[in-house]
């Protein structure tokens, strides 16, 4: 199961949030398939959110794929987006736990780590398209 958190400084919309939460959740294979989600009205109290927010959200993860709305049973996951190295007990998870608990304890806040971790994301993105002559070409073809 999975609890949600809005936060209402962050300027995102719960909404988005919603489906952030969700999509993180299915990443790290804390949500799988088959597994229900909570209902609006679990999510509304817990959160004290409008119920139209928490319906808006579900909607679209159904229009991605990712979950059904089953009539009078709930909705469940239909897609998992787990990748090999996102689960619990890998070497790679154990290294960026190792990591950000360095980050920490050198003062970094959670918006200093996702900076960083976005920049070099974007830096090592930006290296691999430059790397490979015309794979920038073909990107753009295949967003086309």
């Amino acid at each position: 199961m999975i609890d949600y958190r809005i936060d209402r400084g962050s300027g995102v919309p719960a909404y988005v949030q919603i489906i952030e939460q969700t999509e993180r959740a299915l990443r790290m294979g804390t949500l799988q398939v088959g597994d229900k989600l909570p209902t609006a009205r679990e999510v509304v109290a817990a959160t004290a959110i409008n119920p139209n927010t928490v319906l808006r959200a579900y909607r679209d993860l159904e229009q991605a794929g990712l979950v059904e709305l089953r009539r009078g049973l709930g909705t469940f996951v239909t897609r998992s987006l787990a990748r090999p190295g996102s689960e619990d007990d890998s070497p790679l998870r154990q290294e960026v736990t190792g990591w950000v608990a360095r980050a920490r304890t050198a003062g970094l806040e959670r918006a200093d780590v996702l900076a960083l971790v976005t920049a070099v994301l974007d830096a090592h993105d930006n290296e691999q398209d430059s790397g490979i002559p015309g794979d920038r070409d073909r990107k753009k073809e295949e967003d086309a």
